[in-house]
């Protein structure tokens, strides 16, 4: 699959502050990233990073009285589509230490609070079979409503509410895998299906050794999707994140198949 992507964020500021940028994807092995631009109109980069676990690019930029960013770049999606219903579990023992913390509840993920809940509505079911049937609660469930939620809403509240947006979708679903001693978390992404068109959030799950995407919301599939970053829940993988306040002007994201 090919993808044209481009954003715009265009902030204004009341003081001088940093801000931790990350709407930057990079090449891993199920996508290519050909030809990325990130012009700053307003602000500078401070300092470049790594993603979390490598995934993406962190960047630290100075703001004065306004940040105004454009990023535009072509991917090539290559992963390939993965039947989760075959997947097993891998034994929590074996899990590699960077994987542990994605079983621990979180600022957005309160899965602790959720293991009656998932005893009761998905008890005897394990591995993929169990992460596709809360899938399938979350999405038959859910309405998507972009009025009903704010950046304070957690899990716990989406599930009361059965609405929010694809951020609220993520949570759920990441803390009911969570609860069943499945590791899951959060990927900001790209994706061409998304309306409206923004960036999107899905769900990746530790099965046999691997992650593998999941969208709740069900508008993008796996083999679409071009993964930003990844973290916790969204605290860590906000696409922006200020250090002094920061006022929305203007921002759009669009995401094109390009026909070969």
């Amino acid at each position: 699959m090919l993808l044209t992507v481009t954003a715009s964020l265009v902030y204004s500021a009341t003081q001088a502050c940093e801000a931790l940028l990350q709407i930057e994807p990079t090449t891993d092995a199920g996508q290519r990233c050909d030809n990325p631009c990130l012009s700053l109109m307003s602000g500078g980069t401070v300092r470049e990073l790594e993603g979390e676990d490598a995934i993406g690019i962190r960047r630290w930029v100075s703001v004065g009285a306004q940040l105004d960013c454009y990023y535009t770049a072509h991917f090539e999606v290559n992963r390939p589509a993965i039947d989760l219903a075959r997947l097993q579990e891998t034994p929590r023992h074996k899990l590699p230490n960077s994987v542990i913390s994605y079983l621990m509840p979180s600022r957005y993920c309160q899965s602790d609070l959720f293991l009656a809940f998932t005893a009761g509505q998905f008890g005897g079911l394990t591995g993929g079979p169990c992460v596709l049937a809360m899938n399938d609660w979350v999405a038959s469930n859910f309405i998507y409503d972009i009025n009903s939620s704010d950046p304070g809403t957690t899990a716990t509240d989406s599930f009361a509410a059965l609405r929010g947006v694809c951020r609220d979708y993520a949570h759920v679903l990441i803390s009911l895998v969570r609860a069943v001693g499945i590791p899951a978390r959060f990927v900001s992404a790209y994706a061409p299906d998304v309306k409206p068109q923004d960036f999107h959030a899905v769900v990746e799950v530790f099965l046999e050794g691997e992650w593998h995407l999941i969208d709740p919301t069900g508008m993008a599939h796996p083999t679409d999707i071009v993964r930003i970053c990844v973290g916790r829940d969204a605290a860590d993988a906000s696409f922006l994140t200020s250090y002094g306040p920061l006022n929305l002007q203007e921002q759009s994201v669009q995401v094109q198949r390009v026909t070969a």
